[in-house]
């Protein structure tokens, strides 16, 4: 069904012939993270079926005709994987409604009924232009290489190809899709979220790692051992000496609310088979066992030591055995999150990471050697499913080297860091050369947040427990997104990257995003673009409604408010957000964690010494900088800050020097609400 040159999966993949009512795409994908997707034959009137399953091969096997591209720049001569799949149920879509038409053969598919097809597919509720668009296309394609085949059934050429495609679109706009709209991950989520998944790496790896060999030994032992006298009488020994001293038996969750005897532990603990257990169970004197069991319930603890704490307490008392596999899927997954959100990787990209990809370095960073899969290209345009070498890696700071290193202790040698078969930790068949499959992590991610969440309050930690995000489930993409939106927002915090990026507006400017082709700087500069659009736009309804403001950028901050309503709302585009950000007159940055907005002038600004970039360091903000402006808001801000202050200074518990350091502070924080009180301005009077 696929012709052997262009089959790009590497290994065993399943391969279809032209019979088959399911035709495998597999010999198509070598990115290890996408799906693996199927034709369904069977979904196809059975009378239009063999017509279009000719296309279909026509187009899995043969480029698109030459005359059909003209005109067309932006369209491929051939389709990947997910491509094929996709123009192929649209296909299906009108072979259904053909066939509710009455009409059994593509021959009969004149002007009149694609024109009708088209109406049919505008009139439709919700409907998108783009979608539309996508189908009109994949019917141009079906008649192309309907008439490029050995059968040509004589379908007519779609109108839209003659005339153009506007006209048969509806006339609502496309709303914008992709990671420039998607929703950033609440910070009150991502932040707990991070945290478990940096403690999961950084402080549990070691326990879990060392509990899951153990297990694997036990289990081991368990299929090894030979059936003995002398086993038999140890598992009895072990048995009685629990029951006589009143102790709970070792078990497994099993379906519902009951309980099963934990056979793989014990027999792996007493150095018995498996048979000699089962065999035990319900036979003479050992009648009473399973009855037993099940009102006394008990763990499967593993002898190996919990190192890993949570300022100084232990994160659990012991491992259980029957926990293992979850508690490594949870570090596999935590491993993703630190991956994903550290470094701005798309999912593919961290998902099609091998083993040896971050070598230690004799100098300097440690950098990241992937592949990219977003519009990779062969040779002629098209898709290719393997993608490219990054022409430029990617920079890993600690807590994502820390995360490979893990990962690289479960993955074999040069094979794939999220390799599917091995982060499955049960017998379960996986594709070949295929990593953890996207639907199947995001469902990991709500896991690994729910357990998370669990750990959190057995601890006593209410406050990192991970809440959901009021935009939806956490998903893959948007760890990217959010990544751009802490930075540009959030400088200096917790979630903003205090574990290095801080400043890394400047800094990936400057290097890490700006050297490599497709990185994360257009994403940061739409971000940042769009923080500046929400600041003007709050600062232009406070000063519309009589809210003061001070400081020597304050004049400068009141004209750049003024174009607030010019942009406010319309930034999609990276042209978009340099058109903003290009514009000295709009640089203006909130900062709420110093309590003033940064007008940003470089040849004024004391956060740099030796350099003068064009962004400022929100992390060195100085009292006395000619940029600085303060509204009401933010005045009433520093009262906030200072009366806490003043309350923790006036503590009988706290020493001396330390209190009189927080009522200094509380002091100089009231000095600057009071200097902003006497030099504010307004803009215009308040609105009645």
């Amino acid at each position: 069904m696929v012709a052997p040159s262009l089959v790009l999966a590497p290994g065993r993949v399943p391969i279809s012939i032209y019979a088959d009512e399911l035709w495998h795409l597999d010999p198509l994908v070598a990115n290890p993270s996408a799906v693996r997707a199927h034709l369904d034959w069977a979904r196809f009137p059975k009378q239009l079926r063999p017509q279009v399953q000719l296309a279909a091969w026509m187009m899995i096997n043969t480029p698109l005709p030459t005359s059909v591209l003209v005109g067309h720049p932006a369209w491929h001569s051939r389709l990947g994987p997910h491509g094929i799949h996709d123009t192929v149920l649209r296909w299906q879509r009108l072979t259904v409604w053909l066939h509710h038409q009455g009409l059994t053969d593509l021959a009969r598919v004149t002007d009149e009924v694609l024109a009708a097809w088209a109406d049919h597919l505008a009139r439709q509720p919700g409907t998108r232009r783009d979608n539309v668009t996508k189908d009109l296309v994949a019917l141009t394609r079906l008649w192309a290489f309907d008439a490029a085949g050995p059968a040509p059934t004589g379908m007519a050429m779609p109108p839209w190809n003659r005339v153009g495609v506007d006209d048969f679109l509806p006339a609502t706009p496309t709303a914008g899709r992709g990671e420039n709209t998607t929703d950033p991950i609440s910070p009150a989520t991502m932040g707990p979220l991070l945290i478990w998944a940096l403690r999961m790496v950084d402080d549990f790896a070691d326990d879990i790692l060392a509990a899951w060999a153990e297990s694997r030994r036990l289990a081991d032992v368990a299929a090894r051992t030979a059936s003995s006298p002398a086993s038999k009488a140890r598992l009895k020994l072990y048995l009685r000496d629990l029951i006589d001293r009143d102790q709970p038996i070792p078990s497994r969750p099993n379906a519902g609310h009951d309980h099963a005897l934990a056979i793989t532990y014990i027999a792996g603990h007493v150095g018995c088979s498996y048979t000699q257990v089962n065999g035990l169970v319900g036979t003479g004197p050992w009648q009473h066992l399973v009855g037993y069991m099940r009102s006394n319930p008990g763990p499967c603890p593993l002898a190996t030591p919990v190192t890993g704490l949570v300022e100084g307490t232990p994160w659990t008392a012991f491992i259980d055995f029957t926990e293992t596999g979850e508690l490594m899927r949870h570090l596999g997954t935590a491993c993703f999150i630190v991956l994903a959100y550290l470094t701005g990787m798309r999912p593919a990209e961290v998902l099609g990471l091998e083993t040896g990809c971050c070598p230690d370095p004799e100098t300097g960073l440690h950098l990241i050697y992937g592949r990219v899969f977003k519009n990779a290209t062969d040779q002629d345009g098209n898709h290719y499913s393997a993608g490219h070498v990054r022409e430029v890696p990617w920079v890993a700071i600690p807590p994502v080297v820390t995360a490979i290193r893990v990962l690289e202790r479960i993955a074999p040698d040069g094979g794939l860091l999220f390799d599917a078969a091995v982060h499955s930790f049960k017998n379960a068949p996986t594709a070949p050369a295929a990593s953890i499959g996207q639907n199947g992590l995001r469902e990991r991610i709500e896991a690994f947040a729910a357990w998370a969440s669990a750990l959190a309050r057995r601890l006593g930690r209410d406050q990192e427990v991970v809440p959901d995000d009021p935009y939806g489930a956490i998903g893959l993409a948007r760890f990217r997104r959010t990544l751009a939106w802490h930075i540009a927002r959030r400088p200096g915090g917790l979630v903003a990257l205090a574990i290095q990026y801080g400043h890394m507006r400047t800094a990936m400017s400057a290097g890490y995003a700006a050297r490599g082709r497709d990185g994360i700087h257009e994403l940061l500069d739409i971000e940042t673009a769009r923080a500046t659009a929400d600041t003007l736009a709050t600062l232009h309804d406070d000063l519309a409604h009589g809210v003061g403001i001070s400081g020597p950028a304050a004049r400068r901050a009141i004209h750049a408010a003024a174009q607030a309503p010019t942009f406010t709302g319309s930034i999609r585009t990276h042209r978009q957000a340099l058109d903003i950000l290009g514009n000295p007159a709009l640089t203006v940055y909130d900062n709420p964690r110093s309590l003033l907005m940064c007008v940003y002038n470089r040849d004024r600004a004391l956060c740099h010494r030796l350099d003068a970039p064009d962004a400022p360091r929100l992390d060195r903000c100085q009292p006395s900088c000619a940029n600085i402006a303060r509204t009401d808001r933010h005045a009433a801000g520093l009262v906030a800050q200072a009366e806490a202050l003043e309350k923790q200074s006036a503590s009988e518990a706290l020493p001396r020097p330390l209190a009189e350091r927080l009522a200094r502070r509380a002091e100089q924080l009231r000095e600057l609400a009071d200097r902003h009180e006497h030099d504010r301005i307004h803009h215009q009077e308040p609105t009645p």
